[in-house]
């Protein structure tokens, strides 16, 4: 099949989940299918960048991303029934974009990744597909609970707007994807579909010992520009990370904090246990190689976190809470352990830490759950096959 996909980002360098999926995907569909990408582009991206995702497409076209906290994106929320994230997403550059290339081509179907680059599509007799990575509507929601009490009132009805123009997109879509069942179920389509994230399991070997060395380095890594990153990391610092050193007054800990930008905020609650490390390979196998125990708290956000599936598939054990392996098919203490307080993080870390036994038999578990449900290939098939009931019922 010709596809025509319009992402609302260039999925190179792969330095977030919504990077790695993309890429991975395109990466797998071009051996049985030509690719045209239109996206955005952030000013930090090169050529060298789009070169790399045009070794998988037939064309790469990238309209440059406007800058969204601008004061005529602020305006123009006021006064538009758009929400903040539309407006700072629509780009007459990419509409026309789409348009040369639906007037010069022959496309089978139109994939369009997250829905707030879906107002920049023409009509056409097209089938489309919307892959959505989570409900967006929901996690700013979560976001806007825990939010200062005088600003809730504008943030909340900027979330209706988000949702409103969520849920129109879910239904002019000829199919629609979320990436996770729970998601899924909550589309209100019976006929949406689930395609999962995955890993690349050459990219992460397992690690053939568990804790080699007497210290230990508990990881948190994320990218900081998500509240969901600073969130979870917040709370580490604040109420599990002490209760941790606490209840292992014996072992020589490091919480070692991964990420690009990592606020000052953040900065200032550590102490000489906590490292924050924003020089990290990009090559995140070799984090993962260093790292006894990923601790990932995950209170706000949605999809699948590709840090939890990495992690798996490298053999580090994982402690997060039930939102973390939301639709993983994980079972609580079988392939990752599970809390809800801090203080049950906590202490499962411990668990970790001082029983070995149950600790190999979490990260053993895990690669093989990796394994059977979350490689590339498998996931690009699915996908695939979307694309082939939304051609057939158009």
């Amino acid at each position: 099949m010709r596809v025509l996909l319009v992402s609302s980002f260039l999925p190179y360098p792969l330095y977030s989940g919504g990077h790695v999926r993309l890429f991975n995907l395109i990466k797998e569909l071009s051996v049985t299918n030509k690719i045209t990408l239109i996206c955005e582009k952030r000013p930090n991206q090169t050529q060298n960048d789009i070169d790399e995702v045009k070794k998988f497409c037939e064309d790469v076209i990238t309209v440059d991303r406007k800058k969204q906290w601008a004061m005529e994106n602020i305006v123009k929320t006021a006064f538009s029934t758009f929400p903040f994230l539309l407006i700072g997403h629509t780009l007459p550059e990419m509409k026309q974009a789409i348009v040369q290339e639906l007037n010069q081509k022959k496309f089978d179907v139109i994939h369009v990744e997250t829905f707030y680059v879906y107002q920049n599509l023409p009509k056409t007799y097209l089938p489309t597909v919307l892959v959505e990575h989570n409900i967006e509507y929901q996690v700013y929601q979560r976001f806007v609970e825990k939010a200062p009490v005088m600003v809730r009132p504008l943030l909340t009805l900027d979330i209706e707007k988000i949702k409103h123009w969520e849920k129109k997109y879910w239904r002019e879509a000829t199919k629609l994807v979320a990436v996770s069942e729970k998601e899924r179920s909550q589309m209100g389509r019976t006929d949406s579909v689930v395609v999962s994230n995955g890993v690349d399991l050459s990219s992460f070997p397992f690690k053939k010992k568990l804790f080699p060395k007497k210290g230990k380095t508990i990881l948190f890594m994320g990218d900081f520009k998500w509240i969901q990153n600073r969130d979870s990391a917040k709370l580490i610092l604040q109420k599990i990370w002490p209760e941790v050193i606490r209840l292992n007054p014996d072992i020589s800990l490091t919480l070692w904090i991964v990420g690009k930008n990592i606020p000052d905020f953040l900065k200032a609650l550590g102490d000489k246990s906590v490292v924050f490390d924003e020089h990290a390979p990009d090559i995140t196998a070799k984090i993962y190689a260093k790292a006894d125990i990923l601790l990932s708290p995950i209170r706000v956000g949605g999809g699948t976190s590709y840090k939890i599936l990495e992690a798996m598939a490298s053999g580090v054990p994982v402690v997060t809470t039930p939102l973390g392996v939301d639709g993983l098919g994980a079972t609580k203490d079988v392939d990752a352990s599970v809390g809800e307080t801090p203080e049950a993080l906590a202490k499962n870390v411990s668990e970790l830490l001082q029983n070995t036994d149950y600790a190999e038999k979490i990260r053993k578990n895990a690669r093989v759950l990796i394994e059977k449900k979350y490689s590339w290939e498998k996931i690009a098939k699915v996908l695939e096959g979307v694309y082939e009931d939304a051609r057939d019922k158009e």
